[in-house]
């Protein structure tokens, strides 16, 4: 039953759906401008500065040569006797030796595998890392240098990194620094040779040197 009262103007349900029309492409604006949320940028780590030092493994048998495995069997697909040499004195080219010429590696990688260029590389920096009380790093395999070059970004710097010669072009792109000035094209044919790479302020900059530990290093 009615009550009888008039209506007050400016109320009641035509004032309400008046209310709800003009409100309505605000509330859609509203939603609109929280699904164009900016998304957050990248990290300090896709950019902070770094250092990564790149060597060869060191010198494997030539043709009709063969290497020696851990245990000093003969096996080819070790390290020649000039090679494990090399590792033996690859810790005077880092600190503490006096005199050297590069930084203490924070973190050292190495090919992941058992025989061949893998074990080459694991036997070269084996002493370095003893060492250095530094473990070896062997989790990624040659073919898997993007997967690599993410964690030696990530890892603690300077980074030496133990490779095979033909997996370079991967992992130098895997860091970003392929389009460096005087880069190489390819590994030349020597064992001789650390390659750093520093970045700083999202610039690579390259540069060669040679380790100079044998007679014979150029």
């Amino acid at each position: 039953m009615l009550s009888g009262r008039p209506t007050p103007a400016g109320s009641g349900p035509r004032r309400r759906s008046v209310l709800a029309a003009a409100l309505a492409p605000l509330a859609v604006a509203g939603c609109a401008g929280e699904e164009r949320a900016p998304t957050p940028g990248p990290g300090p780590e896709a950019v902070k500065d770094a250092l990564v030092m790149v060597i060869r493994h060191a010198e494997k048998p030539y043709a009709g040569d063969t290497g020696e495995d851990d245990e000093g069997n003969e096996d080819p697909g070790f390290l020649a006797v000039r090679g494990r040499r090399r590792a033996q004195e690859l810790p005077a080219l880092f600190p503490p030796t006096r005199g050297a010429r590069l930084p203490r590696p924070g973190a050292v990688f190495a090919a992941g595998g058992k025989e061949g260029a893998p074990a080459r590389c694991r036997q070269t920096v084996e002493t370095l890392a003893t060492a250095l009380g530094t473990p070896v790093r062997a989790e990624f395999a040659v073919g898997a240098e993007p997967a690599l070059a993410r964690a030696v970004l990530a890892a603690r710097t300077p980074v030496l990194i133990c490779w095979e010669h033909q997996g370079m072009p991967r992992l130098i792109r895997g860091l970003g620094a392929q389009d460096v000035l005087g880069l190489p094209a390819a590994w030349p044919d020597r064992y001789d040779l650390v390659w750093t790479f520093t970045r700083r302020q999202g610039v690579w900059t390259f540069r060669e040197l040679p380790q100079h530990l044998l007679q014979g290093d150029a």
